[in-house]
């Protein structure tokens, strides 16, 4: 892979100045709404409209990634966003601000950017060598954190300052310039001559026979879902966890926010440099332990500061946790299925949220958070016992080969 770095600097550097105006466009149309409606209805409503078209458009990526050339998808997807939002943006300059013609216009974003990370997961082992996936994974969700942290500032500076048009002509200049940044200097290997084309419908089946008959896949996913559902009183019941037990003061939610975003950037850079233990599953089981331990600090801690560094904790144990599992799902999964695995874990990904809610957000109006956190970090510590006691994940963990698509469960 001659010139690997050139390529992966380009690929981060255009992903990341996209993702930066995506971000700004996602808090200053979340604040707007908020701020001309201030209607709870409304902000579900806006949730709705980016989640579910994201959700319908992964199961299709998956497909495409698979069948065509995946630098190709991320920028084509990304050219549709900044054409849709350019006409907004122009929709708006000219006085048209129905909420409705906004909520119409997230959920076209949505799908667009629904068709990338199925895409962008599968590119990287094309263009990186094995043995460094760990840390440019690390890396780049460092890079994402990073920009997940400073973009509220942006988007709340953009809404007090100037007109919500402009933080869509903003979105539509980063990504020319993602997309410039990505098509001239990302190169990607030549892919092997695609077999006949089945139906989409029957790639999306056969991608997900493979998933059941994949051991490791299987049940690193259940993993996966298992950690996510057990996280959601971290992350998201923390800032009404903290307003409830430390006060009301705004500035309160934003450390909460600032400490789990710094937590995930440090974590990130972290995991970049050190690479994780040689057999990964290792390093996903410790990630687990210690982001457990965090979970269960914030609610066994009553002083804010340190509720604060239980919550910059998780944010860093998290990377641990997940960046070996998106590394071997990269090492371990056939490049033929590798698209449609990626686009069953954000399927997956996507719906496990308001499942745990449905779940966890009830509770919390009848039982103390800090109860939920207890039981949240017990059933993560619980959950890193599966996974090190899993002899099929620890053989993935520890092999070089490609999980084989017929493997059948080891009994354990």
């Amino acid at each position: 892979m001659k010139n690997w770095k050139r390529n992966i600097i380009a690929l981060f550097t255009g992903q990341g100045v996209t993702l930066f105006g995506a971000m700004i466009v996602h808090y200053a149309v979340q604040w707007h709404i908020m701020l001309e409606t201030q209607s709870g209805v409304a902000i579900t409503l806006l949730s709705i409209s980016m989640a579910i078209p994201m959700l319908f458009a992964s199961p299709l990526a998956g497909v495409w990634a698979d069948r065509y050339n995946k630098k190709l998808i991320i920028n084509f997807a990304d050219a549709g966003v900044a054409a849709l939002t350019l006409v907004m943006a122009v929709i708006f300059s000219l006085g048209y601000t129905r909420i409705a013609l906004l909520l119409v216009c997230i959920a076209l974003r949505g799908f667009g950017k629904g068709l990338q990370p199925s895409a962008m997961m599968s590119l990287i082992p094309e263009i990186v060598p094995e043995e460094h996936l760990m840390r440019v994974n690390g890396f780049s969700s460092s890079m994402s954190s990073a920009i997940a942290f400073i973009s509220p500032m942006a988007g709340g500076a953009l809404i007090a300052f100037a007109p919500l048009q402009v933080a869509f002509y903003i979105d539509v200049i980063t990504t020319l310039i993602g997309i410039s940044l990505i098509g001239f200097f990302v190169k990607v290997p030549a892919r092997k001559k695609a077999a006949a084309q089945k139906s989409a419908t029957n790639e999306m089946k056969e991608g997900l026979r493979y998933i059941k008959k994949n051991a490791f896949v299987k049940k690193m996913m259940i993993g996966a879902a298992l950690a996510r559902l057990l996280l959601n009183p971290a992350l998201v019941l923390a800032p009404l966890h903290a307003v409830r037990n430390f006060g009301e003061e705004p500035w309160r939610l934003a450390a909460v926010q600032i400490a789990m975003m710094a937590g995930m950037t440090l974590g990130g850079l972290v995991i970049g440099a050190w690479g994780g233990f040689k057999n990964k599953i290792y390093t996903v089981t410790l990630g687990c332990v210690l982001t457990g331990l965090a979970v269960f600090g914030l609610g066994l801690f009553d002083n804010f500061t340190l509720f604060l560094i239980c919550m910059g904790g998780v944010g860093f144990f998290i990377q641990m946790l997940d960046t070996p599992i998106m590394t071997m799902f990269q090492t371990k999964v056939e490049g033929e299925f590798m698209g449609r695995v990626f686009a069953a874990f954000g399927v997956i990904s996507g719906v496990i949220t308001p499942i745990s809610m449905a779940i966890w957000g009830p509770l919390a109006d009848v039982v103390n958070i800090s109860w939920l956190m207890f039981a949240g970090g017990v059933g993560i510590l619980g959950l890193s016992a599966y996974i090190i006691m899993s002899r099929t994940l620890r053989e993935a963990g520890a092999s070089d080969a490609i999980a084989s698509p017929t493997q059948e469960a080891v009994p354990e």
